[in-house]
């Protein structure tokens, strides 16, 4: 029953993680962006919401990804090292990896109270919009030839 449990916690975490990567919201405060109010039809309400959403999660998100930055660094550090401690990066690897789930985590709860505050209507232009914008990038970016 546990390891039932346990696999299907870590495919609903695949599933949300893939999800997730899909969804690349605007930077920034996207919710006070003219165009974006217009393309929305954001109400001055929905714009106060997703500002409160925003505000609320802010000080966790920035102390979620300043500790996978400093995970990264100790792990770094521990690799250029000339005597490798295998337990000590195995160590270090698995609070880098916690920090990025962590990470995860409060960015996904982020998205989905977004989400909250707009209507489906919006939720879709809102994601056409950002499909367009992701497939110009695309076109803009050059081929890099591959290492091999």
């Amino acid at each position: 029953m546990m390891t039932k449990r346990i696999a299907f916690a870590a495919l609903l975490m695949l599933v949300a993680s893939a999800a997730l990567a899909q969804i690349n919201l605007p930077p920034g405060k996207w919710w006070r962006r003219a165009e974006l109010i217009r393309e929305l039809n954001l109400s001055e309400d929905q714009q106060n919401r997703l500002e409160a959403v925003f505000r609320g999660a802010a000080n966790e998100l920035i102390d979620s990804r300043a500790e996978v930055e400093k995970q990264a660094v100790a792990l770094r550090a521990a690799l250029d090292q000339p005597q490798l401690d295998r337990n000590e990066i195995r160590q270090i690897g698995q609070r880098l990896n916690d920090a990025r789930g962590r990470q995860f985590q409060r960015e996904l709860l982020l998205l989905v109270d977004m989400r909250g505050v707009l209507n489906d209507q919006q939720w879709n232009r809102m994601r056409t919009s950002l499909d367009r914008l992701e497939q110009r990038r695309n076109q803009q970016q050059p081929l890099r030839p591959r290492l091999r």
